[in-house]
């Protein structure tokens, strides 16, 4: 690196930890590195907005302070007429900080329905192509506490179990990526002021105002809950008192895996015992779910209804063969396989 280049990540490198002189600022900070932890390159989803750009400050203190390199992405969906327009005036509020944004692009038809769930959905698509394409095994994304009670009441109205109302974790996985969502527990006023306080501005997605959409709705509808009294640490004792209980069923349903299924030839098929279907109806359920995700392949799990249905056929006396989630299962007799199709 020459004189000059060193010269100025010297000064980028103060601006950004001068910041911390601000007491609040600090605090936000030294919560978010006590909780992150990571010590390889990492990569940052950025949008534009206020949480992913709070985040885009707090991933690069760590960063200083840990010597790791990241990876700036954002996703234009072009889903609406400004997408790309936007897209470059993040890319260029960033490169005034010395913060290199790379725009990936999501060509293609665009949905008419579901939108912004298959937008998410493709967003991850591209984030995990590019965290691989780099050898990246971490991604950080700016998901908060607003984001978590949102989620919990989309789940609600879509009949979800126990599983779906606490989906959104501090950390999953997809194709052997893990998706970090390091501000989970963060207020969003906290992340508003980091990123006026930093870097002065931030994009507003007019979609956040469309009531067309769910999560709008939903989100409208906290606003009014709040007005009314909502207790946000109560919410969030609830959704704790959920995770312990979902957790106890998780360890049932990963030794029912371990006890009672056989997978043979390369994870191509799965003989289940017949103790397998002896559990308890939740139990039975999450362990039908994985064994179809492994035999198909398939990072999402097939839906509710069509794994209930199976089961009761399975439990009957009757033997079938059918397919779903990129299976052949038969029943012959007491013996139930699944075999890729």
């Amino acid at each position: 690196m020459s004189p000059k280049n060193l010269n100025v990540s010297k000064k980028t490198h103060n601006f950004f930890i001068d910041h911390l002189k601000d007491k609040k600022i600090l605090k936000i900070y030294k919560k978010f590195e006590k909780d992150l932890i990571i010590n390889k390159d990492f990569i940052v989803a950025v949008s534009g907005g206020p949480d992913s750009l709070a985040l885009s400050y707090l991933a690069k203190v760590f960063s200083i302070k840990k010597s790791l390199d990241i990876k700036y992405l954002l996703i234009d969906h072009k889903l609406r007429k400004n997408s790309t327009l936007e897209a470059k005036q993040v890319q260029k509020l960033l490169k005034k900080f010395s913060i290199n944004l790379k725009i990936l692009t999501w060509n293609g038809p665009k949905p008419k329905k579901n939108i912004q769930s298959i937008a998410r959905d493709k967003r991850y698509e591209l984030l995990v192509k590019n965290a691989k394409k780099y050898k990246i095994e971490n991604i950080l994304l700016a998901h908060h506490l607003d984001d978590l009670f949102e989620n919990f009441f989309i789940r609600i109205l879509r009949g979800s179990g126990l599983n779906g109302l606490i989906s959104l974790g501090r950390e999953t996985q997809k194709n052997n990526i893990n998706l970090i969502r390091p501000l989970i527990n963060f207020d969003k006023n906290d992340l508003v002021y980091i990123s006026k306080s930093v870097f002065g501005s931030y994009i507003d997605d007019p979609s956040n105002k469309n009531d067309n959409f769910k999560r709008i709705r939903i989100r409208n509808f906290l606003k009014q809950l709040k007005l009314e009294g909502l207790d946000r640490n109560k919410f969030l004792l609830t959704i704790k008192n959920l995770k312990f209980a979902n957790e106890n069923i998780k360890f049932y349903t990963i030794k029912n895996l371990e006890e009672n299924i056989t997978i043979i030839h390369k994870k191509k098929s799965a003989v289940l015992k017949e103790n397998f279907f002896l559990q308890s109806k939740e139990v039975v359920f999450r362990s039908f779910v994985e064994v179809i995700k492994i035999i198909g392949m398939k990072y999402y799990p097939v839906r509710g209804k069509k794994i209930d249905k199976i089961i009761d056929l399975i439990k009957s006396n009757s033997s079938f063969k059918m397919t779903l989630g990129g299976c052949v299962i038969k029943k012959v007799n007491r013996t139930v396989i699944l075999l890729k199709e």
